[in-house]
């Protein structure tokens, strides 16, 4: 469905890469089908060599013919960035978002636009395995959303949900996600180089951990805690260094920071 749709993109940051990465790599859209924005020409020089997509400097320009405009700038420069293109995208056109925090309501008042979906991609699109969580308002076609779980399924694995409010939730959870990983990820790397490993030997220890555990955890029928037994004997060391992270509050201090990034993401909303 996608190979003949237009797709803009405003703004070329590293999640808008990633999205494009999985498009025109997979084969998704063939990369003359695309036009990303910025305001730094550099920016697009690079993405233009490397992807071989059209690039403009001039947005209402950019949208004036787009299928699908996906809009990747930072949520603060929502009036900014779009404001200047409301009544400008074409009637049949589909907005996609991925600014956190900002509602359908905000997105169709400040575009004019009626046929808008808010997503909740991460990081790790950049390598094709992202998470995405998406919701469309009420003028959205059948065919359009079919159109937007191709779209994300390129750069991952994407869910579509029925209510708006799951997104703050799923940019607390995906969408912030990968920072918490990564600092688990240092802190067990730290904790390494402090018992005598090189850290290059400790790093490669961790990411292959976590690696193994998540495709272990995806691969079994037992959830979590039942895994957690397995590796946990009686008086031995895991249980050791479990007892000693749950009296120093690493659980209260993952859901207190997954908490906090969810009101924030209200917050941002307004």
């Amino acid at each position: 469905m996608l190979q003949t749709q237009k797709i803009t993109f405003i703004g070329s940051g590293n999640m808008a890469e990633g999205i494009l990465a999985g498009l025109v790599g997979q084969g998704v859209v063939p990369a003359a089908q695309v036009t990303m924005t910025d305001v730094r020409a550099e920016r697009l020089a690079e993405l233009e060599a490397k992807y071989g997509v059209n690039t403009s400097l001039d947005n209402p320009t950019a949208v004036s013919n787009a299928n699908i405009i996906l809009l990747a700038i930072k949520p603060q420069l929502l009036t900014a960035v779009c404001s200047p293109l409301a009544g400008l995208l074409p009637a049949d056109a589909l907005v996609i978002s991925i600014l956190a925090g900002t509602t359908l309501e905000a997105l169709t008042t400040t575009l004019k636009h009626t046929a808008v979906v808010r997503a909740m991609p991460n990081t790790p699109a950049q390598i094709g395995q992202s998470m995405t969580v998406w919701c469309a308002n009420t003028a959205v076609s059948d065919e359009q959303k079919t159109a937007t779980q191709q779209l994300f399924q390129a750069c991952g694995q994407a869910l579509s949900v029925p209510h708006e409010h799951y997104l703050d939730m799923a940019t607390a959870i995906n969408g912030s996600g990968p920072g918490y990983v990564f600092l688990l990820m240092e802190a067990m790397i730290d904790a390494g180089v402090q018992m005598g490993f090189a850290r290059p030997v400790a790093e490669k220890l961790v990411l292959q951990t976590f690696l193994g555990s998540v495709q272990y955890a995806q691969a079994s029928d037992l959830n979590l805690a039942e895994l957690r037994y397995q590796v946990t004997s009686p008086g031995g060391t895991t249980a050791a260094g479990l007892y000693a992270m749950e009296k120093n509050g690493l659980r209260v201090a993952l859901t207190e920071g997954v908490l906090a990034a969810y009101r924030r993401s209200q917050e941002l909303g307004g």
